[in-house]
């Protein structure tokens, strides 16, 4: 049996990518959750969104769970888990409706562009806030 756990450790880590990466995600319609249980084989992290359907009988625009197989995810180290996160938040499209952007845009190749640029950029912050 999957159970489900909120994880305001990584939503933290996230808000972080997000802030440098990812301006468009309206984090606050972003929860992460740790799972525990899964049968699911080779998965680390998966994102989901809230279908057309469920948006409108909600009255609400796009919302988007990114679960973290607590198995897999928390035994990476800290570089692979942001490269995780960033993977996972490059599925939200930038019109934040509900929908996914796949993996022929989500590709190795870029999570490792992006990681590099998340990476590049928060030395920066930190090296402007010293000054």
């Amino acid at each position: 049996m999957i159970k489900y756990y909120l994880a305001e450790d990584i939503k933290k880590r996230a808000e972080e990518i997000a802030r440098i990466l990812f301006p468009h995600a309206r984090m606050n319609e972003v929860v992460c959750v740790r799972s525990r249980g899964t049968s699911s084989r080779g998965v680390i992290a998966r994102c989901h969104g809230l279908g057309k359907i469920m948006q409108l009988a909600l009255n609400r625009k796009g919302f988007y769970v990114l679960e973290f197989i607590s198995e897999r995810f928390d035994k990476l180290d800290e570089k692979e888990q942001e490269k995780v996160i960033i993977h996972e938040m490059m599925h939200i499209p930038k019109c934040f409706g509900g929908g996914f952007r796949h993996h022929d845009f989500v590709t190795q190749r870029n999570i490792d562009k992006l990681y590099l640029e998340y990476k590049r950029r928060r030395i920066d912050n930190e090296n402007n806030f010293k000054l």
